[in-house]
């Protein structure tokens, strides 16, 4: 397997430009920047805020140097508070190649277009400079969401993912997952597989912190499509979620954008520190699918019972449908059916490998479902983590 080499040392698996819009005012600039260039490897994201946030800096930041990223075109309109020098230079700092383009100076829309567009073709012929070198088990990132979660997923899907997350992390590889607000009642199985008591301790407090977070506003994870689909309670819905961890120690917490600087297993803390004030935890399983990439995932494996279509700029989405009439249904969106341990009688442990066996032919270039059909959802709104301290300390 061959990756990009970053300065960094870190390696993409993919050599993607980004267009990156600093407030919703430059999205439509933007957007038009990069529709010649659908099916190419040009993904647009952005911030839609014009007050400034050090949780969207951050994250803006750590996507903006993610492996799979070679270049990026900032796109700015030119009076909003998102701070684009700071951002240019610490992409500049990365190694990649990085533009700013200020609408407000290059004479509005038109020309501003016309301007990214020539810088897009520049950045084109600069990434084919980029080394490629070998790419390892070890120097894998994999995250782990699920959406759309209906009865099968908690047999099927969600354990398969688990049993792949097994094997990576066995082979060195750094496995995320998360989800606080979908853990409740798990807390306790959690602490039991925590690396050292203090982390034990962590995840208990962090999962409190989740349903203290969800009683403020009224409403836990659990949609209406959960119970169309069979679930019952958030604590049966916890249950499957939690499968998805697999079965070896948890090594610590981490908060969205924070990078792991060991391989193993590690929990992500969405949910804001502080008072409940800034709207629910994630909006929407492509804002979770961003923070996994902000802590620098290379592949999502995303578990899914109902069904979802989505996919996600800058790192591939692996779906893996737990349901095999839903896998039927919709089979061009669906890469992996772990519902055939329902219709097959599949093992995990044979899902576990398909897995694995899919992550290596997507290392190695293969597009995924969402890729082939041209999915790059973005998400990105305000929150707020202390992130001068540990985990869940306060």
């Amino acid at each position: 397997m061959k990756g990009f080499l970053r300065k960094d040392g870190r390696k993409g698996i993919r050599n993607v430009i980004v267009v990156a819009y600093l407030v919703e005012c430059a999205h439509h600039v933007a957007r038009q920047i990069v529709t010649d260039f659908s099916g190419e490897d040009v993904h647009l994201i952005g911030f839609s805020g014009c007050a400034p946030n050090d949780y969207v800096q951050k994250m803006m930041e750590n996507i903006c140097t993610h492996p799979n990223v070679g270049a990026v075109l900032l796109v700015s309109l030119g009076c909003e508070n998102f701070n684009r020098n700071k951002l240019s230079k610490h992409i500049l700092t990365s190694g990649r190649f990085v533009e700013k383009l200020v609408i407000q100076d290059h004479g509005g829309t038109l020309s501003s277009v016309e301007k990214g567009k020539s810088i897009l073709e520049t950045f084109k012929s600069q990434l084919k400079t980029v080394e490629r070198v070998d790419f390892k088990i070890s120097d894998l990132m994999v995250g782990t969401i699920c959406g759309g979660s209906d009865a099968t997923s908690g047999f099927t899907a969600n354990p398969s993912i688990g049993k792949a997350f097994d094997t990576l992390v066995a082979e060195g590889a750094t496995c995320i997952f998360e989800e606080p607000g979908e853990l409740l009642g798990c807390e306790h199985l959690m602490a039991q597989r925590a690396e050292n008591k203090q982390v034990g301790v962590q995840l208990v407090d962090c999962i409190k912190k989740a349903n203290n977070y969800y009683k403020a506003m009224g409403h836990d994870s659990f949609s209406a499509g959960n119970a169309v689909g069979g679930l019952t309670t958030i604590e049966e819905k916890s249950l499957g979620a939690y499968s998805k961890s697999g079965s070896l120690p948890i090594k610590a917490l981490i908060k969205p954008g924070e990078i792991p600087e060991e391989s193993g297993l590690y929990f992500m803390d969405v949910v804001p520190d502080g008072e409940a004030l800034w709207g629910f935890p994630n909006i929407n399983d492509n804002s979770e699918i961003v923070e996994m990439i902000a802590s620098g995932c290379h592949i999502i494996l995303f578990s899914t019972g109902r069904g979802s279509v989505v996919g996600s700029a800058v790192s591939p989405v692996i779906k893996v449908c737990g349901n095999p009439k839903t896998f039927e249904n919709l089979s061009g969106d669906m890469d992996i059916n772990s519902g055939k341990i329902i219709s097959n009688g599949a093992s995990l442990e044979a899902l576990g490998a398909e897995i694995i066996a899919l992550i290596k032919k997507v290392i190695q270039g293969k597009k995924t479902k969402s890729e082939q059909l041209g999915h790059q959802e973005f998400s990105l709104g305000y929150k707020y983590f202390h992130y001068g301290k540990k985990n869940c300390e306060m």
